[in-house]
């Protein structure tokens, strides 16, 4: 029997087969030898076995894979941000979308809270980068059925920075969730972690979704995945000038006769996304060849 995971939790794997409730199975004792973990979110053969319970027996090749959060086979991350408190820092979204081309990932991008700011600054930047771009306000309902209709049928990762409303979307989506919300502290201006772990859920247009943790669990994904050669290609405006530089091996970052530095001076890349690929580069030059190596 094949199935999806939906959730992973204490060494348990709950598997949805498509027919009746989850199956709670446990993984082979070869996973474990093979040093292979299963995800949420990956296709599974497994036996079933007796009351609601099984084992799985092999994983379906992966689309793609996430170490943090721990999700496989995601469609698109729908990077949930805000122009109100708490504003989102546009390196944060440029971070994970890296991550998200590098994957062969679609990035949506949901400007949330746009009854208290319309985030037009975030709205140019992405739009303007080749990003879908949605305004939507859990508060208010505006916005989410063209939200709705985007994630239908598809495999989405919700992210984004704590307190930016995530799971406050997902409850707008489908109100029969429930996900608990965390208050945005007025002393910090950001908001206390609600996610603890990731779950895929079932709308009821077919989407599913996934509430993952914040920004800052693909911090290490990041300098596992992306090195200086990878980067360039992770920024989608870059993708038309790459090869076209005056010099072999140019880095884009301060050097003549760059394409894509003269994109940038007429407008045709915006100066924050080309600020956080320069960010991510020089973070990407700190990190040991035989480190990246290792840890993929």
């Amino acid at each position: 029997m094949e199935g999806r995971i939906l959730k992973a939790l204490s060494g348990f794997y709950y598997v949805d087969s498509g027919e009746g409730p989850l199956i709670q199975c446990r993984a082979r004792g070869r996973f474990r030898h093979q040093k292979i973990t299963p995800l949420v979110g990956d296709q599974v053969r497994m036996t079933p076995l007796d009351e609601g319970t099984g084992v799985l027996d092999s994983i379906l090749p992966r689309k793609n894979a996430f170490q943090r959060p721990a999700v496989a086979n995601i469609d698109q991350l729908v990077v949930v941000a805000s122009g109100a408190v708490p504003v989102t820092d546009p390196f944060l979204i440029d971070r994970v979308a890296a991550i998200a081309e590098h994957k062969g990932c679609e990035c949506l991008i949901c400007v949330n809270k746009c009854d208290l700011d319309q985030g037009d600054e975030l709205c140019r930047i992405y739009q303007a980068a080749g990003f879908p771009t949605l305004r939507v306000s859990a508060e208010t309902g505006q916005g989410i059925p063209v939200l709705a209709e985007a994630i239908a049928g598809k495999v989405s990762a919700f992210t984004g920075n704590s307190g930016v409303g995530k799971s406050s979307i997902l409850n707008a989506l489908e109100p029969g969730f429930r996900l608990p919300v965390g208050e945005v502290s007025d002393k910090l201006g950001r908001g206390r972690h609600t996610t603890r772990h990731v779950e895929l859920f079932r709308l009821s247009n077919g989407a599913v979704v996934a509430d993952t943790p914040g920004f800052s669990s693909f911090d290490a994904e990041l300098e596992q995945e992306l090195g200086i050669e990878e980067l360039p290609q992770a920024f989608r405006e870059f993708r038309p000038y790459l090869g076209q530089c005056r010099f072999i091996g140019c880095a884009h970052v301060k050097e003549k006769g760059c394409a894509v530095r003269e994109a940038l001076a007429e407008g045709k890349i915006s100066p924050s996304r080309h600020a956080s690929y320069v960010r991510l580069y020089q973070q990407a030059r700190e990190v040991r060849p035989w480190e990246q190596k290792q840890n993929k």
